[in-house]
Parts: C-alpha cells; sequence; structure tokens
C-alpha cells in the first residue's frame, strides 16, 4: 500500500494534476483499496488538518501582504532601503534585497514579496543597467526571505506539523534569515564589481533620515508583531489580525494610498491565495494520515538506521532529497507530508526538531527559485517580460551560493538555535 500510496502521487504530479487534488486523489485510493479506515473519516480527516488556530494566521498574514502592497508601505519600505546601501556598488540590487528582508518580516510570505517588491524594482534596476535577467533572478532569490524570516508561514506550517512552539520557530528563523541576506547582499557586491552598473548617488544622512521618517510606520510593523509575540501579550494568529488592521489603518487613512474601492478586491485575491494554502493543509493532512497509517515514518527510520550511522551523513541526505522535492512540490505540501517521516528519524540522531525545521524551511525556500515549479521565477519572470528559460540560466548562481548557506546552516546549529535558548 505504502508503494501505491508514493508512486500515484507522483503519477498525479507527473501528469499535471494540481497539488491539492493529487494529494486527496492518492490518499483516497489507497485507503480505498487497502481498507485502512471507513471512507466517512475521510472528510473529517481532512477538516481535523485545518481545526487548528494557528492556522488562522495564514489567511490574515496573507491579507496583511496584499494590503501592504497596495497601501504604499511597500514603497516606503523601498525608498528606505535605497538611502540606506543605494549609493554602494550594486546598491540598487541591495535595496532589492534589504526591502524584501523587511517585507518578509510582515508579510510571512515569498511570493507576495517577489510581487510586491519586485513590482517596484526590477523594473527599476533594469532602467538603472542591470540586466532584465539578473533583476529577475535577484528578486527571485530574494523573494525567499519570505519563507525564512519570521513570522513565516512555512515555519507556521512546520510547528503544527512537529508539535512544535511557533514562537520557537520564529526565533530559530532570525539568524539563519540573516546569514541569507548578508550573503546575497555579498554577491550583489561581487556581482556589481565585475558587471558595473549605473550607481545611486550616496544619500546624506538628512535623506536617510528623512526616508526612515517617511517609512517609520512600515519599520514599526514587525516590532510591534514580533515584539507582541515574544513579550507574551499575543499568539502569532492574534498578531497576524493587528497586522491586517495595521496594514489597513497605515494604507487607508495615514498614508492614503489605499482606496476604500480596492478592498473588496483585495479580500477577494486574499481569500483565493488562502483557499488555495488550505485545501493543500487537508488534502496533506490526509494524506499524512495514511502515512502513519500505514507506519511507514517506522519502516523508513528502520531502514536509515541500519545503513546510515551518522547524523550528518543524515543531514546531507535529508537535504538532497528535501531540494529535489522543492522543485517539484508547494511548500505547505512538502513540510506536511515529509515532516511525519523525516522528523523521527532526525530525532533517532539526536537531531533538535526545531534546528531540523529550519533545515527543511531553507531547503524548501530554495524550491521557490528553482525550475520548473519556482512560483517566485514565474512573478519574477512576468513583472520582467523575459522567458523562463533566461531566467533560469541567470538563476544559477543564487542556487550555488544558496547551497553554500544551506550547508552552514544545517552544520552549524547555534545558528537556529542560539535565540530559542534550547
Amino acid at each position: 500500500m505504502a508503494v501505491l500510496l508514493f508512486g500515484s502521487l507522483l503519477l498525479f504530479l507527473v501528469i499535471g494534476v494540481p497539488v491539492t487534488f493529487a494529494l486527496g486523489l492518492a490518499a483516497i485510493t489507497t485507503n480505498w483499496l487497502g481498507d485502512i479506515m471507513p471512507m466517512l473519516i475521510v472528510p473529517q480527516e481532512m477538516i481535523r488538518s485545518i481545526n487548528s488556530f494557528p492556522l488562522l494566521a495564514i489567511p490574515f498574514f496573507i491579507l496583511a501582504g496584499d494590503l501592504m502592497q497596495r497601501g504604499g508601505i511597500s514603497h516606503r519600505l523601498v525608498e528606505f532601503s535605497r538611502a540606506l546601501v543605494g549609493g554602494m556598488n550594486g546598491g540598487l540590487a541591495m535595496v532589492a534585497i534589504v526591502t524584501s528582508a523587511f517585507f518578509a518580516a510582515i508579510s510571512g510570505s515569498g511570493a507576495a514579496t517577489t510581487a510586491a517588491v519586485g513590482a517596484i524594482l526590477i523594473p527599476a534596476m533594469i532602467t538603472q543597467g542591470y540586466s532584465a535577467s539578473y533583476a529577475s533572478a535577484n528578486q527571485a532569490a530574494s523573494g525567499a526571505l519570505g519563507v525564512i524570516i519570521p513570522p513565516s508561514i512555512p515555519l507556521i506550517l512546520y510547528a503544527i506539523a512537529a508539535n512544535q512552539s511557533v514562537g520557537d520557530m520564529f526565533a530559530a528563523g532570525f539568524l539563519p534569515g540573516f546569514v541569507v541576506v548578508g550573503s546575497l547582499m555579498l554577491y550583489a557586491y561581487l556581482h556589481a564589481l565585475k558587471h558595473p552598473a549605473t550607481r545611486d548617488e550616496p544619500a546624506s544622512f538628512v535623506e536617510i533620515f528623512r526616508a526612515g521618517r517617511k517609512a517609520i510606520l512600515a519599520l514599526l510593523m514587525p516590532a510591534l508583531i514580533l515584539g507582541g509575540i515574544y513579550g507574551g501579550i499575543v499568539t502569532p494568529t492574534e498578531a497576524a489580525v493587528i497586522a491586517v488592521v495595521y496594514s489597513f489603518v497605515v494604507g487607508a487613512i495615514i498614508y492614503r494610498e489605499l482606496p476604500l474601492r480596492d478592498v473588496p478586491d483585495i479580500l477577494r485575491k486574499s481569500a483565493v491565495t488562502s483557499a488555495v494554502v488550505v485545501s493543500i493543509i487537508a488534502t496533506a493532512g490526509l494524506y499524512g494520515r495514511i502515512i502513519l497509517s500505514l507506519e511507514v515514518p517506522t519502516l523508513i527510520s528502520e531502514l536509515v538506521v541500519g545503513f546510515i550511522d551518522s547524523p550528518w551523513l543524515f543531514v546531507i541526505l535529508v537535504n538532497v532529497l528535501l531540494l529535489f522535492v522543492g522543485m517539484f512540490l508547494e511548500a505547505a505540501a512538502a513540510i506536511l507530508i515529509f515532516t511525519p517521516i523525516l522528523l523521527p528519524i532526525a530525532l533517532n540522531f539526536g537531531i533538535h526538531p526545531v534546528h531540523f525545521g529550519i533545515i527543511m524551511v531553507v531547503n524548501l525556500a530554495m524550491g521557490m527559485f528553482t525550475p520548473p515549479v519556482g512560483l517566485n521565477l514565474f512573478i519574477a519572470s512576468q513583472i520582467s517580460r523575459i522567458s523562463i528559460a533566461q531566467l533560469t540560466q541567470a538563476i544559477l548562481p543564487f542556487v550555488v551560493l544558496m547551497l553554500v548557506v544551506l550547508m552552514v546552516i544545517s552544520f552549524v546549529p547555534w545558528l537556529s538555535l542560539s535565540l530559542t535558548g534550547h
């Protein structure tokens, strides 16, 4: 039955069935033929998978990201980042990276980060002399920060799947996120030395102060959200609601760049995106229940432990597996499918579950800008109007860079655990 479960999922994905339906059909087919549980339990299991208070944070963070994009917050973050680093070699590329880091710390979504920041900075980079392929690749890779820097939707999903604290997962994402930001900025600097592009004039202290004053409400938002969570004042879900209210008030009332007539369209767009994510969670929960019923984690754990005696070799193999999985499967589905399989093995090797979660999320973040299913690639391609083939070639140096960063994060647990107290 395990062969049928995984084989049917692979078949459905290969022939182009959407991930949600592929997961559901594979699970239902296996359950029906294997008589694992009554079919009446199937819809109940799907509902149980999404009947979680922490999961409510996801649609609210998605809505907050859309409100930020339309309410002028992302534009002010761009201007502030430009004042800070725009005058350096590769300055505008660094602006995209820094702005993505700020935006990611609010929206929690890689796709939202790529769309909001890329819509402003990809055309600006092209105008300033950067090639369209490099500008798009830089933004596609920077957009992945949305799933590494907290608050992050994949971090929330892993916390639920692994029965870990959402707060611990958020704390664990900070230092790895900063390592990624620093690595991308270093590459942008080196690329600019090799491929000279027009530089902005360095901003004066007065200009930086003015840009910071205009962006102060946008910059306060991550402090408000994360400060409330770590201060024990609000839960992550309540913080997500605050983010929505804050984004609306700032965009519609203070900045006055969010017309009320746009709100229904924003709500519709956010609802559609949330429905896609939640449907994946529901069918992935059913799929995971079948996996556990067939005792697949136990079987794989016994097999792996029998052949591998080193935790480091296990981490390397997990990285290879997740990098491959991330090329074809969305992060939400991959986390919910593979966490119950791989986490028990990781625990057997003494790997901390929080550190293992960061390894999983960074791997799957790379999947957002690696073909063939890299969502960030498609978003950046639509903005710059270049082909996916051109963008795929341009993204390769970023993939190599992230592989190096991934190895550092994988083999230096301190980066993930130092801020969690573990």
